[in-house]
């Protein structure tokens, strides 16, 4: 059992250093549209991985790529590092920490110009992607987005609808959870939704639950 911190979206007030040091996580996640320096404040107090997937308000990360070095490009030319310092990037990418495996699909639907936005035909070739990576390296624990799928959780203005690719990737991969942010609460939590054998649930602005590799959750604590 995996103690997982989750934060998104929101920088919460009631997060402090004696905080993360009572709930002393094992795993964090971070579903995105968090400022990097609040990321790499709490990889720096925690004592544990922390993983996050890009949302539509963070910086262009998915284009840089690192050289074996360890410099930076962007688009062919030099470029410091766009990633949070000590924090993992995840978008795309199946990454197995403290004994869970994580799927990451950072971004939301287009609705204007801007980096981690794509068109529902562009998140199902994203998708496709992960899944076949996923396939290769064995049952996925937690699906980490930032958007929700499509009518699960999301709104119907253009900025909140959610991600049709989603469903194909849950109805393949079975992961235990599936957490995200995107949707702000607005103070009212968001009910949990259920599909297949997976959890869905709004992590905003930080959730701490209990998992178990592969083989569901023991029990859950929200903020």
């Amino acid at each position: 059992m995996v103690t997982t911190l989750v934060v998104a979206d929101e920088i919460a007030s009631n997060l402090q250093d004696h905080t993360l040091r009572d709930i002393a996580p094992g795993l964090v996640l971070s579903a995105g549209d968090l400022p990097w320096d609040y990321l790499e404040w709490i990889a720096s107090t925690v004592s544990c991985p922390v993983v996050f997937v890009p949302g539509n308000h963070d910086p262009e990360v998915s284009r840089a790529r690192e050289s074996r070095n360890g410099t930076w490009t962007l688009d062919g030319r030099w470029a410091d590092s766009p990633r949070p310092a000590g924090v993992i990037h995840a978008d795309q990418e199946v990454v197995e920490v403290a004994g869970l495996r994580v799927a990451g699909l950072g971004g939301c639907v287009k609705y204007r110009p801007g980096p981690h936005q794509y068109t529902q035909r562009q998140f199902n070739g994203r998708a496709s992607r992960l899944v076949r990576k996923a396939r290769r390296r064995g049952p996925v624990d937690v699906l980490l987005t930032h958007a929700p799928p499509f009518g699960l959780g999301d709104e119907d203005d253009g900025p909140h609808v959610g991600i049709e690719a989603l469903h194909g990737v849950l109805e393949r991969l079975e992961p235990t959870w599936h957490l995200h942010g995107h949707i702000h609460p607005f103070g009212m939590p968001k009910p949990d939704r259920t599909v297949g054998r997976t959890t869905v649930r709004n992590v905003i602005p930080w959730r701490v639950i209990d998992i178990t590799a592969r083989s569901g959750s023991i029990a859950t604590r929200s903020a």
